[in-house]
């Protein structure tokens, strides 16, 4: 399901941070399924994979995930080795006024990727942006989430992102290995803490 010869090949960018955009990750004859199947989601926030209605094709893109060819190109590429670190997965499909300010994720994290379903991307906002700094305007990339778009970067002191202030339909999952099992079950519990208070 994921292209990992393409992966292989994607040169990595250093500048600001360690990072690679591909603009089709995913197997073309499964991409439309996934799009089509993505579970909908009306409300903002992160969502862990078991507390949404998975098709068996999302379950399958799991598997690829959590696969060691997956984990060996990343470990390859980015120079850390994540064979062994624990996954998490997390869902987003609704994006508030307040998402896609400008952050560096947790050092919890060691790698973040991001992967888009939405159809087609229209807006002129909630475009991710790989920044310099943390100025939303100090662009080094801009990426439309496009369906099969995928976003890795190494997590450090500086990799700021974010998106232009964006309210609707935003369709992605963030994958991320982490740097202890405990960081995994900080994350997951406050992640089903929010789900709770919202209906999806």
């Amino acid at each position: 399901m994921i292209n990992i010869e393409l992966i292989q090949q994607t040169p990595l960018k250093t500048d600001p941070f360690p990072y690679f955009a591909i603009e089709q990750a995913l197997s073309p004859e499964k991409l439309e399924v996934l799009t089509k199947e993505f579970p909908t989601i009306h409300s903002g926030g992160s969502f862990n994979e078991e507390d949404l209605r998975l098709s068996d094709n999302f379950q399958a893109l799991h598997q690829a995930i959590d696969n060691s060819d997956f984990r060996r190109v990343l470990s390859d590429k980015f120079d850390t080795d994540v064979s062994e670190s624990p996954l998490m997965i997390t869902y987003r499909g609704y994006s508030r006024l307040k998402d896609g300010r400008v952050h560096t994720d947790s050092k919890t994290k060691l790698l973040t990727i991001l992967v888009y379903f939405n159809r087609e991307w229209s807006a002129e906002t909630g475009k991710l942006r790989i920044l310099n700094s943390e100025d939303m305007n100090d662009v080094a990339e801009e990426v439309n989430p496009t369906a099969g778009c995928m976003i890795a970067f190494k997590v450090t002191d500086n990799c700021w992102h974010g998106y232009p202030s964006f309210e609707g339909t935003r369709n992605a999952i963030q994958i991320n290995f982490l740097a202890s099992e405990a960081a995994n079950r900080k994350h997951r519990f406050f992640h089903k803490l929010s789900a709770k208070l919202k209906s999806v």
